[in-house]
């Protein structure tokens, strides 16, 4: 085999075992949200306390995706990645054994910081190991493993609420994790981690290392086109994530859905797994911004769609809302990749701290729309919310315009 053919099969090798770990990571964040009213019973707690299962968990994996980069900065991508695996995979185990709620709380603590890995190096892994066409490519399959990861949790979660219990419902996720965890492991090639430096004879000191992290968080976020796009994505999955939590009360209590049932809406993601897979040469063919211009579009009717308030409609405005979302997303994710030519695991992990953290502040701001006219609340809080998504992408073209200009000399 010569050495394009062993490089081909190095790098599907490394897009697949980092797919198949996103599926690990995404099942175990969001399996919970289809599993609320199990946790309810189980731990003899309000439906709306046990949703502190999901804020917690999203707000420690949002702060440590930034010690991830630092970290994987220092000491290459693939030992954080693999470490981090096996311990989520294994944190399932106290699990099943737990009967207090606040304990429960604290181990999904702990698996906020163990999901924050992946996340946190995968697209600087794959800037690092893959060539820029490869890398784009790599980019949607990884973000199309994401969303299909995300749906596949949550109706698991739906499915094992109804017919397990607490016990057999956190088995099978360790059987699953464990299984899954194993063959990501495997297919990961040993690869020589790009940011191992040259070994000086003197040791950095403690304090000269985190200037150097800070100056490394500190040069993105001096890019303006980089605080566009972090803007860009956090408020896209601010809208988006928070709007199917309120599908879900809306279709219960105007449709009366079952709480599986209302889970079923989670298969709109399907149109964002699809159109993630074809982004990436849509981005090369088109560009970024006609791509987000449409994506606002889609975004825009679709929200606009549900409120004609049929089960049909609110199906199909879902559909394209997800597809829009998920193209922003794309984007979003290969312009900071791309850009960050020095610190990529910093910018990235910026990138998705803005990401999650959105996602952590939609419920209540879209929670104050909710309780002053629920779905049409929602909505109206919505377009407030593609407004300044709309205002951000003219920002970001103007800026990419001034940088191609000529510059006096």
């Amino acid at each position: 085999m010569n050495m394009a053919a062993k490089r081909q099969v190095r790098d599907r090798r490394l897009i697949w075992a980092l797919c198949i770990a996103s599926l690990v990571i995404y099942i175990n964040l969001y399996m919970m949200q289809g599993m609320l009213p199990l946790i309810a019973e189980h731990f003899a707690v309000t439906s709306a306390r046990a949703t502190l299962v999901l804020s917690v968990t999203s707000f420690t994996l949002a702060l440590s995706l930034l010690i991830y980069a630092v970290v994987s900065d220092r000491i290459g991508r693939h030992r954080p990645i693999v470490i981090s695996l096996w311990a989520l995979a294994l944190s399932n185990v106290p699990l099943m054994f737990i009967s207090d709620f606040h304990t429960l709380l604290a181990l999904r603590l702990l698996q906020g910081v163990l999901l924050a890995s992946l996340p946190a190096i995968a697209m600087a892994y794959f800037k690092e190991q893959l060539k820029p066409q490869t890398m784009l490519t790599a980019a949607a399959v990884y973000i199309a493993a994401n969303s299909f990861g995300g749906i596949v949790g949550r109706l698991l979660g739906g499915l094992m609420a109804q017919l397990f219990d607490w016990q057999a419902a956190m088995l099978a996720s360790l059987l699953f994790s464990v299984i899954c965890v194993a063959i990501s492991h495997y297919l990961l090639p040993k690869t020589r981690d790009a940011v191992k430096r040259e070994r000086n004879e003197r040791r950095w000191s403690l304090k000269r290392d985190l200037a150097a992290d800070m100056q490394g968080f500190a040069h993105h976020l001096r890019d303006s086109q980089m605080r566009l796009a972090y803007l860009i994505g956090g408020v896209t999955f601010m809208m988006m994530v928070n709007q199917y939590s309120f599908i879900q009360l809306h279709l219960m209590d105007v449709f009366e859905w079952s709480r599986f049932q209302a889970t079923l809406i989670f298969v709109c993601y399907s149109s964002g797994t699809i159109a993630s897979y074809f982004t990436a040469r849509w981005i090369m063919r088109y560009g970024q911004l006609p791509l987000f211009a449409i994506s606002l579009v889609l975004m825009f009717s679709g929200s606009l769609l549900t409120l004609l308030d049929t089960q049909v409609a609110i199906c199909a405005g879902f559909l394209l809302s997800s597809c829009g979302f998920f193209v922003t997303h794309s984007c979003c994710n290969s312009f900071v990749a791309v850009r960050a030519t020095s610190h990529r695991a910093k910018a990235t992990s910026l990138y998705l701290c803005c990401y999650y953290l959105g996602a952590a502040l939609g419920g209540p701001y879209l929670m104050l729309f909710w309780h002053q006219a629920e779905w049409q609340g929602v909505i109206l809080g919505s377009m407030l919310l593609l407004a300044v998504i709309f205002l951000g992408v003219l920002r970001l073209g103007f800026r990419q315009r001034k940088a191609e200009l000529p510059q006096p000399a």
